[in-house]
């Protein structure tokens, strides 16, 4: 049984040719994956719009102004957050900032600008190694 549904817009910032992690920290109230890296991003609040929240998100975790780029892959996922079962449907999208000067939110405790193509060396959230063969598939190849 599912306690609580949301849905979430991510982002795969580009820089230069290199992707933004962020790693989650242990003081996320909502985290469920804390010292792992993850994407920027989160839930759509009621009746905001999801460019507008995607937009809101990724200054809330990195102060970084983006421009949003195309929608490239949909997945779920369903994390136990304080012992409540949630479903997260979220839709990835690539995004270009022109800076890589990141100033991080509490609930995350380091980030890296990586090339996209060394995503497995890193200790990424559960879902991510798909969205990363996705995006080198369908965004990245075609950017250079």
């Amino acid at each position: 049984m599912v306690d609580k549904i949301f849905v979430a817009m991510k982002a795969f910032i580009v820089h230069s040719g290199k992707v933004l992690l962020l790693r989650e920290s242990s003081k996320y109230s909502d985290g469920s994956n804390a010292g792992k890296f993850d994407v920027v991003g989160g839930r759509v609040e009621q009746g905001q719009r999801f460019d507008e929240s995607l937009l809101r998100e990724i200054k809330e975790e990195t102060g970084l102004n983006v421009t949003i780029g195309r929608p490239f892959f949909v997945d779920e996922w369903r994390p136990n957050v304080r012992g409540e079962q949630w479903q997260i449907v979220g839709t990835f999208f690539e995004c270009f900032s022109y800076s890589d000067k990141v100033t991080l939110s509490e609930d995350h405790e380091g980030y890296v600008w990586i090339n996209p193509k060394d995503y497995k060396n890193y200790d990424l959230v559960e879902n991510l190694p798909l969205v990363f063969e996705s995006f080198l598939d369908l965004c990245y190849t075609k950017s250079l």
